[in-house]
C-alpha cells in the first residue's frame, strides 16, 4: 500500500492492548468493577488510554478486551480484539494462549518452542502491571494470563507466523507499544526473525526474493524448505544488515530485472517511491535507446541478453562484498512468466 499524504495517526501494538486488558481484567478480579477505560504506561513513557471493548468475569477469574487501534499503518491486526483473561496460578506470572494467539514450534525465536507467541516486552509489560496492582490491592502476584484473539488463527494466515513455526495464530508483539505507520518495522522485523529461525534450524542455503513469482521459482530451482525463504521484499537493506551480523553459509537473492537492476546500482531499499533505475547509468553501458527506456524491461528489449547478465553479476558482486566472504552469494534474475532469466555467482 501507497503511504497517504499528510500527517498519519499512530497506533498501538498488539502487546500494548494485551496489557491494558490484563491491568483492566485485574481491576475486576480485585478491585471488584471494571473500568471503563484503563490507562498504562508504555515502555518510552508514553501514557496512552484504552477503552474496554469487552468484559466478562466468574468464580475465580475475569478477563477484559481491547479493540486494536493500529493507527494509519496497513496491519492486519487492525481491529482486531484482544482479550486477557486472568485468573490465580501457583506462583508467579504465569503466561497461556487462548484462542488465537499461537504457540512457538520452532528454535531462533526470542521465546523458546512450546511457550505462547507473547514476544518479551509484551511479557515485561504484563509482569510490570501485575506488580504494580499487586501493590495496590494488597493481593500477591501469582496470576495466570491467558491472552486470546478471536479469529487470530485466519489473520496470522497473512502474517510469516506459519513459515517462522508459531502455530494456531497470532503473535502478541511490539518492542515500544507504538505503531508507527509505515515505518516498515514490522516487515524487517519478522525478515529477522525469518533470519534466527533458519540459523537455528542450521539450514545451510536461504534465499530472500523482491515478491511472491521470483520466491516461488528459487524455492523450486534449489528445493529449499518453507523456513530458508527470507521474506525480502523491498527490504535489501534489512535482510543483509542482519546477514552481515548473523552470516549463513549461502545466500540466493532472487527478483526480477527491474528490483535486480536497483540493487546493482548499489540501492538497499528497492521499493519504486523510495529508488529508482538509472536510466543514464544504463544508456552509458548499453547504449541511447536503452538509457531513454521507461523501464527496466523496456532498456532489457534494447539492450538484450548482456544487460540482466550484468544485472545479475554486479548485484551478486555488490552482496558479497557486503556481507564477507563467510556467506557464498548468487542472484537469480526472473521474468514475469517466471522464467529464469540469467543467474550469476
Amino acid at each position: 500500500m501507497r503511504k497517504p499524504q499528510g500527517d498519519l495517526r499512530r497506533g498501538w501494538t498488539t502487546g500494548a492492548c494485551a496489557t491494558a486488558a490484563v491491568k483492566a481484567a485485574l481491576m475486576r478480579l480485585w478491585g471488584g468493577a471494571f473500568p471503563a477505560q484503563v490507562q498504562i504506561t508504555l515502555p518510552r513513557g508514553e501514557t496512552p488510554v484504552f477503552p474496554l471493548a469487552h468484559q466478562d468475569a466468574g468464580d475465580g477469574w475475569a478477563e477484559a478486551g481491547i479493540t486494536k487501534d493500529a493507527g494509519d499503518d496497513p496491519d492486519v491486526t487492525h481491529g482486531a480484539l484482544v482479550i486477557a483473561r486472568v485468573a490465580a496460578s501457583a506462583g508467579g506470572v504465569v503466561f497461556r494462549a487462548g484462542e488465537g494467539v499461537g504457540t512457538v514450534t520452532k528454535p531462533g525465536l526470542p521465546i523458546p518452542p512450546g511457550e505462547p507467541a507473547i514476544n518479551p516486552v509484551p511479557r515485561q509489560m504484563i509482569q510490570q502491571v501485575v506488580e504494580e496492582c499487586a501493590a495496590t490491592h494488597g493481593k500477591r502476584a501469582d496470576i495466570e494470563v491467558t491472552v486470546s484473539i478471536p479469529g487470530g488463527a485466519e489473520i496470522a494466515l497473512k502474517t510469516w507466523n506459519p513459515r517462522l513455526g508459531i502455530a494456531g495464530g497470532l503473535s502478541i508483539l511490539g518492542t515500544t507499544g507504538v505503531v508507527r505507520p509505515f515505518s516498515c518495522a514490522a516487515w524487517i522485523a519478522s525478515i529477522h526473525r525469518g533470519i534466527d529461525v533458519a540459523r537455528a534450524a542450521g539450514a545451510p542455503h536461504v534465499a530472500g526474493c523482491t515478491g511472491a513469482t521470483s520466491e516461488r521459482v528459487v524455492q523450486e530451482l534449489y528445493g529449499l524448505p518453507d523456513h530458508a525463504m527470507l521474506d525480502m521484499g523491498d527490504f535489501a537493506g534489512g535482510m543483509l544488515k542482519y546477514l552481515r551480523r548473523h552470516p549463513v553459509p549461502r545466500l540466493t537473492v532472487g527478483g526480477g530485472i527491474g528490483k535486480i537492476t536497483k540493487l546493482a546500482q548499489g540501492a538497499m531499499d528497492l521499493h519504486s517511491s523510495r529508488s529508482q533505475v538509472d536510466f543514464a547509468d544504463l544508456g552509458a553501458r548499453f547504449g541511447t535507446a536503452a538509457g531513454a527506456a521507461n523501464t527496466a524491461l523496456e532498456a532489457y528489449e534494447h539492450a538484450g541478453e548482456a544487460f540482466p547478465q550484468w544485472a545479475a553479476e554486479e548485484a551478486c558482486g555488490r552482496v558479497e562484498a557486503f556481507l564477507g566472504a563467510e556467506t557464498r552469494v548468487d542472484v537469480v534474475v526472473i521474468d514475469r512468466a517466471g522464467q529464469v532469466l540469467v543467474r550469476a555467482e
